[in-house]
C-alpha cells in the first residue's frame, strides 16, 4: 500500500513543481515586463524640473524624493536600474534641467554623466571683496574650497601674493557646473579684471595723473562708489582727475566709509569726516592705498578717459544725478539747495 501511495504521489509533486515553476516564471515574467515599462515610462511632469543632487546623494534618496513629489510611480524600479548598471553611488552633484519626456532611464543616466545645468552667479559693479565672497558662499551650486581662507592667501594662490585683494576681480555674470568651485570663479573673475585693466590701460588718455595700472582700479573703484549712472562717470572721474592735477584733496566720502569698516552706521558725521584713517581723502591727499571696491569697465573707462572741463565739485541732487561746479561759491550753493534741504 504505501509503495502505491508513492506512486500516485509522486506524480502530483511533479505536477505542484511544474505549477509553482509556472506561476514564478510568470510572475517573473510580469515583474520584468513591469521593469522594463517602468523605466522607460516617462516621469510625471507638467513643466520642465530643476532638480538639486546634493553632494554625496544617492539614488535610494532621490527616489523617496521624486516619490514624494508624486513625479516617480514606483521608486523600487530606479533604485533597481541603479543597482543593476552599478551606478547607485555615481550620482554627479549639482543641479539638473529635466525635460518633459524624460523616463526613469533617461534620468539615471543624465546624473550619472553629470551634464548639469550652468547656474548664474553675479557679482555686482560696486560690491567689496567681502560682499562678493558673501555671494560665493551662499550660492548653492559652487563647492566651497577656499571660503575659510584670508584674503591674502587667496591672492597667493591667484599668483599675487603681493596684491591687495579689493578691487581684484571683475563684477560680471559668471556660470557653474556641476565641478564649478567658490575658487574657479575667483580666478576667472581675477583673470578678467587683470585682462581688462591692462587693455583700457594701453589706450588710456595722454597726461593723466595716474602712474600704474593699480592706480587707475583705484580711482575707478571710487567712480563707481560716486554714481550708478553711467553717463555721469566721465565727469566724476574728470573732477577728481583735476583735483589730483592741482593738488586738491579728492574728499570723496565712499573712501570714509570705507575706511570706517563696521564703525559705518549708515550716515557720515561730521567728526567722521575729521577722523584720518588710510582711506579718509578728507584728511589725506592722493589716493587711498587700495581700491574699495569692484568698478566695472565703464568705471575704469572713465578713470583712464575723464571728460573735459573745469569743475571741481560735485552734489548729488537726491534722483541719482550730480550737480557739477567750477568755484567752492557755486558748490557751497548746491549743497544749500540739494543737501540741506533734506534734513
Amino acid at each position: 500500500m504505501v509503495e502505491e501511495q508513492d506512486k500516485v504521489s509522486q506524480p502530483n509533486r511533479v505536477h505542484r513543481w511544474i505549477a509553482r515553476g509556472i506561476v514564478a516564471l510568470i510572475l517573473g515574467l510580469w515583474i520584468y515586463v513591469d521593469f522594463r515599462v517602468s523605466i522607460d515610462t516617462p516621469l510625471r511632469l507638467n513643466r520642465p524640473l530643476g532638480l538639486t543632487i546634493k553632494k554625496g546623494q544617492g539614488v535610494a534618496a532621490l527616489a523617496r524624493d521624486l516619490k514624494a513629489r508624486q513625479m516617480l510611480a514606483e521608486p523600487l524600479w530606479l533604485r533597481v536600474l541603479a543597482r543593476v548598471e552599478g551606478t547607485s553611488q555615481e550620482l554627479k552633484y549639482g543641479h539638473y534641467e529635466i525635460p518633459v519626456g524624460t523616463t526613469v532611464r533617461g534620468l539615471l543616466d543624465l546624473l550619472v554623466s553629470g551634464r548639469s545645468r550652468q547656474l548664474p552667479i553675479t557679482i555686482v559693479e560696486g560690491w567689496t571683496f567681502a560682499q562678493m565672497r558673501q555671494a560665493l558662499a551662499s550660492h548653492s551650486g559652487l563647492r566651497q574650497e577656499v571660503a575659510d581662507k584670508l584674503p591674502q592667501d587667496i591672492m597667493a594662490l591667484l599668483g599675487a601674493p603681493q596684491a591687495f585683494a579689493e578691487g581684484r576681480f571683475f563684477p560680471d555674470t559668471y556660470f557653474t557646473a556641476s565641478t564649478t568651485s567658490d575658487f574657479d570663479i575667483l580666478k576667472k573673475a581675477y583673470q578678467k579684471m587683470q585682462g581688462v585693466l591692462l587693455e583700457e590701460w594701453e589706450g588710456r588718455a595722454a597726461n593723466l595723473p595716474l602712474n600704474s595700472p593699480d592706480e587707475a582700479l583705484i580711482l575707478a573703484s571710487i567712480v563707481e562708489k560716486e554714481t550708478g549712472r553711467a553717463e555721469e562717470r566721465p565727469a566724476i572721474a574728470g573732477v577728481f582727475v583735476r583735483r589730483l592735477q592741482q593738488g586738491m584733496r579728492l574728499q570723496t566720502d565712499p573712501t570714509v566709509i570705507y575706511g570706517m569698516g563696521e564703525a559705518f552706521k549708515g550716515n557720515i558725521r561730521r567728526e567722521d569726516l575729521r577722523r584720518d584713517t588710510p582711506y579718509n581723502t578728507y584728511t589725506r591727499a592722493g589716493l587711498p592705498p587700495t581700491p574699495i571696491a569692484l568698478p566695472g569697465r565703464q568705471a575704469i573707462h572713465a578713470a583712464l578717459h575723464p571728460a573735459e572741463g573745469a569743475s571741481l565739485y560735485f552734489v548729488a541732487t537726491g534722483d541719482g544725478t550730480h550737480v557739477f561746479s567750477t568755484t567752492l561759491e557755486e558748490h557751497a550753493r548746491a549743497v544749500e539747495q540739494y543737501q540741506k534741504r533734506k534734513h
